[in-house]
Parts: structure tokens; sequence; C-alpha cells
């Protein structure tokens, strides 16, 4: 139960910083499309606009960079503090897979804005998010309770599956927004990727909380 009022808090907290970052993105698209899209009912139209999609995939970048930086801060307490093999494996790519995007961002992000990015704070400051916002470093970046918490855990491997399912399927939700509003091939090839990957562990991690509960 301790475990399941954690993962209710971490969803909302990872709703309302999906929120943050389409509301900074809106300029892509209409805000009744978006919600309709956020929420499943709808797509966006493949924006024409140079400017609107460059936008686009900058906020993208900004955000998904320190997404995947919490993300490989968690699998790396896995690597030494799971227990089953399977979790550790999991781990593992995460840390593979989202460490060379994040590389690749950050190349792109340079070579594109001309401009080394930004850290997570001050990305947060730049667009006014701090303070009444604070839902979206919870639910994005994480923070040391997050960490200490998750360190504790009585159950890691149970904890880390736990946290690392919401955490995925906002990467998914804005991997698809981006793959509807950008028009870089690098860009919709990422989003892609992590639609792919990040989609189906979020299936194998799923699997294996029913499997752990019988």
């Amino acid at each position: 139960m301790k475990n399941n009022n954690v993962t209710y808090g971490l969803v909302g907290a990872i709703i309302g910083g999906l929120l943050v970052w389409f509301s900074i993105s809106s300029g892509v698209r209409s805000n009744n499309y978006g919600m309709m899209r956020m929420m499943g009912f709808s797509s966006f139209n493949q924006s024409n606009n140079n400017a609107e999609s460059s936008q686009l995939d900058a906020h993208f970048i900004e955000q998904m960079i320190p997404h995947h930086e919490d993300a490989i801060t968690m699998a790396k307490l896995a690597e030494t503090k799971a227990t089953k093999p399977e979790v550790k494996k999991l781990a593992s790519d995460i840390i593979k897979s989202q460490g060379k995007e994040i590389e690749q961002m950050k190349s792109w992000y340079k070579s594109w804005f001309g401009r080394d990015l930004s850290t997570g704070k001050e990305v947060m400051n730049q667009h006014g998010m701090m303070g009444s916002t604070s839902s979206m470093h919870m639910g994005m970046m994480g923070n040391d309770s997050d960490s200490k918490r998750l360190e504790d855990a009585q159950d890691f491997d149970r904890a880390f599956v736990e946290d690392m399912i919401p955490h995925h399927q906002m990467a998914v939700m804005m991997a698809s927004m981006l793959k509807d509003g950008t028009i870089r091939p690098e860009m919709k090839k990422l989003a892609d990727d992590i639609i792919t990957a990040q989609t189906s562990e979020i299936s194998m991690m799923r699997s294996w909380l029913t499997n752990w509960n019988k």
C-alpha cells in the first residue's frame, strides 16, 4: 500500500510536469488539440512552420535530457541494489541507451541552436517554471528525497519498477508529441526510438509485476 501511494503521487507529479511542458510548446499546436492529444483522443497535424518546429525541438531536448538523467540515476541504483537479474539487465540497458541519446541531443542542440544546453534548473528558471511548478521538478527530474526513498525501499526491485513505469510513460507521451510536431528527421527518429524502446520496457516491467504478485 505504501508503494502504491508513492506511485500515485509520482503519477500526479508526472501529469503536472507534462502539462507544464505542454504549455511551453503550445505555439506548435492549438490548446484544444493539444489537450486531446495528451489524453489520447486526437493527433496533431505536422507543423509546416520551421520556427515553430525548431522551438518544439529545443524545448523537447531541454526537458528530455534531465528526464533521461533521472532515469539513469535510478538505474545506477538498481545496478547495485537490485536482486533480480532481469532488473539489473534493464538498468544496464537504460544507462547505455539513454546515455547515448543524451549525447546525441546535446550535440544537436549545440549545432542547431548555437549554444550549450543549460542545466535543468537554468532551463526552468528561463521559462519561469520554478516555485509553483515544483511538481515538474519532481515528476521530470526527481529530487534527493525521491532517490533516498528508492534507495531505502524494502523491496527495491518492486519499487524501482513501480517508479520507472510512469517515468517511461511520460517519456513516451512527450516523444509522441514531438513526432507529430517536428520536421527534423533526426528528431522524428529519436521520437520513434524512445516510443519503441520504452513502450517495450513498460510492457516487460508490467509482466514482471504480474508474475511477482503470483
